[in-house]
């Protein structure tokens, strides 16, 4: 079978595709016959050898994969040969196929798509989570999501409009922000600019502003975080920008706001029972129609490299995935 193998850490544009042997699953996996691989920005990261985390070389790169069972080990019960499913692997996503443990994998409905759900999981319950459950987003409030272009801030923009948000879009192309539009979002953002919180404060019209969801950091977090209302609650999700703010914790009693982290991997490693729940909640949403995954742009497999050159650029627009 064909998949990416990183052999060394580099550029992740130095990536090559290669055959290695079709994986036999064990007792307790499933061989999947892979459609969509997701790519996140620690995918690039860990490619280029800049993350903390370093594998054991060589590595299949990929984490985020949706598929068809192929055939499944002795042991494997609930699951059938030919059967939709999203999984998470350490690694190995970006081959043709993969062998999965059956705990695992997770099935989709015919309505999800499977270049929708290779970027799924990750993004969507983080959106889930931080917003309902760290950020308390309720019908009628406004949202403000930075870096909403990328794929983390699309699954913000569709999952805040199923509980009925109002959603500002800050992006900083005019091809981004028409995508935040056409994704749902109410109004967009042009933070590239200098003074973009006078924009923001037109757009706001006199209504404060509720919710900060920010994944990107750096010289935006400061201004996002001034402009919150009274109550406001500003999200930290991320960094993707490269900078850490220093944050001035005297706005917070002034304002008479809270500043919350979200890490949805750390919330579930300490509580394991709660993820099945929240991925249930939203393949039911899926399932209505509340919910629109869609992915971005979508590469073959032997361009998986110039992919991740893409998010390492920031000129990624939605989820990046690699379709087969």
């Amino acid at each position: 079978m064909r998949a990416v193998i990183c052999k060394e850490f580099n550029s992740p544009d130095q990536l090559t595709v290669g055959e290695i042997e079709t994986p036999t699953p064990k007792p307790n996996e499933v061989l999947v016959s892979i459609k969509a691989t997701g790519l996140g920005y620690v995918d690039a990261l860990t490619v280029a050898g800049l993350y903390q985390i370093k594998p054991n070389l060589p590595f299949i790169p990929g984490n985020e994969i949706s598929g068809v069972i192929a055939s499944i080990g002795s042991e494997v019960s609930g699951l059938t040969v030919g059967q939709r499913i999203l999984a998470m692997p350490s690694y190995g996503g970006l081959a043709e196929m993969a062998c999965i443990p059956a705990e695992k994998c997770i099935a989709i409905p015919d309505a999800l798509s499977h270049e929708g759900a290779a970027g799924f999981q990750v993004n969507y319950c983080t959106a889930y989570h931080g917003l309902l459950y760290c950020g308390n987003l309720k019908a009628g409030e406004t949202l403000l999501i930075l870096g909403a272009a990328g794929g983390v801030g699309v699954a913000a923009i569709d999952v805040a409009k199923a509980v009925g948000a109002t959603v500002i879009a800050a992006a900083s192309t005019e091809e981004k922000r028409q995508s935040c539009l056409e994704l749902g979002a109410d109004y967009v953002l042009d933070y590239s600019k200098e003074d973009w919180r006078g924009d923001l404060k037109e757009l706001l019209d006199g209504k404060p502003l509720n919710v900060v969801y920010d994944p990107v950091g750096g010289d935006y977090s400061n201004p996002a975080l001034r402009s919150l209302g009274p109550d406001g609650r500003f999200l930290v999700v991320g960094f993707a920008g490269g900078g850490i703010a220093s944050i001035p914790l005297n706005l917070t009693l002034l304002k008479r706001c809270s500043i919350v982290g979200v890490n949805w991997g750390g919330y579930v490693s300490a509580n394991p029972t709660e993820a099945l729940p929240v991925m249930q909640k939203l393949m039911k949403w899926i399932e209505e129609g509340k919910l629109n995954p869609a992915a971005g742009q979508s590469f073959p497999l032997d361009n998986a490299g110039d992919a991740m050159m893409k998010m390492l650029n920031r000129e990624a627009v939605g989820k990046i995935v690699v379709s087969q």
